[in-house]
């Protein structure tokens, strides 16, 4: 794509009322979106569907003023666009109706030929949440699948720390621009992320943040990969919506079940109970029910590593925490005579390592 058909492209993508299935059929009547934004509104009306509440907007002068700032802020940050009609567009988006005009990524993204899974769930996820969802990408590590997720807090971050200690490409979905991050606390993530993987984002610099941006990010969730998988849910909650996306683009979903009794099942066990997906009592079910298969794989098997390293603040915070069991930031900096600050970098290193993980409230637990 040249910089004149991005300029026209994001000026088009600026235009209210006009979304992603839109934009896509004017482009192709018209051949570009340059062309759309030249063409005369009498011809655009006698395209099925395009009215004149739709064009209402589309000829004002400042979307293209608009366009240029962002493309400005899209060449000083080396943001990679990937427009739905080229070949570097990720090709099971393509075939989502809905699938972004144009994606922004930054990092170090390759999906061609690639296994993708995206996993997904509660934001307050329990310890036996993050036990099965750390052991599920452990066990798939094998297949070299590509992890994708929210980045939020609970069982975003578990996945994705998770893939980057089994050294998968990971990749973050945001629901704003590139030049934030939300929660601001998940920064320290960003460069094991980018290393090997990315972050995937269709808003602009100039969204200002909001929850109701969830709900568009989870369609490219749903849109990237051949199956999603949903740790746990509430009843209600942005998991739930991400699996019926998936249903609704024809993909695998799967759930993991849990006691009836427990509120952050409810959403597992209805999904499953309602045939929108398949049960996951065991890792193994996804490659089993995906088909995948080892013979013709070419990659290399990831050995879990038996014996880490830890240096001597590591190994002075790794026994206070064998000794105590689950323990507050605060507290583990008090008992073991060592600032805060310290003790966070340190505890993300030791996450990293695989020796301790991070729980709802600040606390923390030996694996």
């Amino acid at each position: 794509m040249t910089e004149n058909d991005l300029l026209y492209t994001l000026a088009l993508q600026h235009v209210p009322n006009i979304g992603d299935i839109t934009a896509k059929r004017l482009i192709s009547h018209c051949g570009s979106a340059e062309a759309v934004l030249k063409e005369k509104k009498q011809n655009l009306l006698k395209i099925d569907g395009i009215g004149s509440v739709i064009l209402g907007d589309l000829f004002k002068p400042h979307h293209l003023k608009e366009a240029e700032n962002e493309l400005i802020f899209i060449k000083e940050n080396n943001i990679q666009v990937l427009y739905f009609e080229e070949e570097n567009y990720p090709d099971k988006l393509k075939h989502c109706i809905d699938g972004p005009l144009v994606l922004f990524q930054s990092g170090n993204i390759h999906l061609k030929q690639q296994r993708i899974i995206s996993i997904v769930g509660a934001r307050k996820i329990t310890s036996n949440g993050i036990a099965f969802c750390e052991d599920l990408v452990e066990k798939l590590a094998i297949y070299n699948p590509v992890i994708v997720s929210g980045f939020a807090y609970g069982t975003d971050i578990t996945a994705h720390k998770a893939a980057i200690k089994h050294n998968l490409q990971t990749i973050g979905c945001l629901a704003h621009g590139l030049n934030q991050i939300y929660p601001a606390v998940h920064k320290r993530y960003m460069v094991d992320v980018e290393k090997k993987g990315g972050f995937f984002t269709d808003f602009w610099s100039t969204d200002t943040f909001d929850r109701n941006n969830f709900l568009k990010r989870n369609r490219v969730i749903a849109g990237l990969s051949e199956a999603t998988i949903v740790i746990e849910s509430a009843e209600k909650g942005g998991s739930l919506v991400t699996a019926d996306i998936a249903n609704s683009y024809n993909r695998d979903v799967f759930a993991v079940p849990g006691r009836t009794t427990d509120s952050q099942s409810v959403g597992c066990n209805n999904l499953i109970k309602h045939q929108k997906a398949h049960m996951l009592t065991t890792p193994l079910d996804v490659p089993y029910i995906l088909g995948w298969k080892l013979d013709d794989d070419k990659k290399p098997v990831i050995q879990k590593q038996l014996f880490v390293e830890l240096d001597a603040t590591e190994k002075i915070i790794y026994n206070h925490l064998k000794d105590n069991e689950k323990q507050q930031l605060d507290m583990i900096a008090i008992n073991c005579n060592l600032p805060i600050f310290k003790v966070a970098s340190v505890l993300l290193n030791m996450e990293l390592k695989g020796v301790v993980r991070p729980l709802p409230g600040k606390l923390f637990e030996v694996i």
